[in-house]
């Protein structure tokens, strides 16, 4: 088990962490879109991978972006905070995003950059002789060290398309004994809402690619929305990382309050060892804006 945890912890620390449900957290991958919802948005988003497998990934990532208009200027800003624990890894990410929003044919092109910092602990327990190898840790490690990310989103009422980069600057990973940095990774994302026969009902199609050039994977996804309020769908995942299958299904409660669930299940060898992973999401928009109230007017009937 102890062997393949440290595989699995090798393939994975080669990307940031994987969520299902990236569709409605693209601030979370890509600083061009922050602010392009119109609306102060938040998302808060739990994923605990291959349950039953020990020391497998546990993430949390929370979202909150909003359109600013500084001197007029439509803007949007956010900020990511992104807790990933691993094996005997436990990561903080936290970054601020600005994006300048800029009038593109029917919709809306975000030319976005983000600026943080990834703190990463690495604490280990051996219990084999895996200890005795040199390119091993021994002791505790940390390190902090600045992260850079540049984004372009562009979105209509009808479809969305975005491309981004994270790291970079090369961010370095925490390790005495084998120094490393994290490459460049590549986010392209892009869907379309199509609007049905019966206009209670919505189809949404997506896509989601990401790579660092070496490891790569793409997933696709349908979801169905009906009366503005439920979703559900499926997605498929493909690439190096193995094949995955998911299920979603979400609502919209009241005033912008959105619950989400996703549960993916391995096509691989290793579901024969976990009960799948699960990813649950709380989402909240409004807007600071107030309705001026009707003007009133008297009648000289009652003047």
């Amino acid at each position: 088990m102890l062997v393949s945890l440290l595989f699995l912890s090798s393939a994975y620390a080669q990307q940031d962490p994987q969520f299902s449900q990236v569709m409605l957290n693209q601030n979370t991958i890509n600083p061009g879109s922050a602010g392009s919802s119109d609306m102060i948005t938040s998302s808060l988003i739990n994923r605990i991978n291959w349950v039953g497998f020990t020391g497998a990934p546990k993430t949390t990532a929370f979202n909150v972006n909003a359109a600013i208009s500084p001197f007029g200027f439509k803007s949007g800003a956010g900020l990511n905070i992104i807790t990933d624990n691993l094996a005997f890894n436990k990561d903080l990410a936290l970054n601020l995003s600005y994006a300048a929003r800029l009038k593109a044919g029917k919709g809306m092109l975000g030319v976005g950059v983000s600026g943080g910092f990834i703190s990463k602990n690495l604490d280990p327990t051996w219990i084999s002789g895996a200890a005795l190898d040199l390119a091993v840790p021994k002791g505790k490690e940390s390190s902090l060290n600045l992260d850079l990310g540049l984004g372009l989103f562009y979105n209509t009422e009808n479809m969305y398309f975005g491309l981004s980069a994270a790291h970079i600057n090369g961010t370095k990973m925490n390790s005495a004994t084998n120094p490393a940095r994290y490459k460049p990774q590549f986010y392209l994302t892009g869907g379309y809402f199509l609007n049905m026969p019966n206009p209670s009902w919505q189809f949404n199609p997506s896509v989601y690619a990401v790579s660092d050039l070496f490891l790569s994977q793409i997933s696709l996804s349908a979801n169905i929305k009906y009366n503005k309020k439920f979703w559900g769908g499926v997605s498929y995942r493909m690439g190096r990382l193995g094949d995955a299958l998911t299920g979603m299904l979400g609502i919209e409660l009241f005033n912008g309050l959105k619950i989400g669930y996703a549960y993916e299940f391995s096509l691989r060898e290793i579901s024969n060892y976990n009960d799948g992973s699960h990813e649950f999401m709380l989402g909240y928009s409004f807007t600071l804006k107030k309705e001026r109230p009707p003007q009133q007017y008297k009648s000289i009937r009652f003047l």
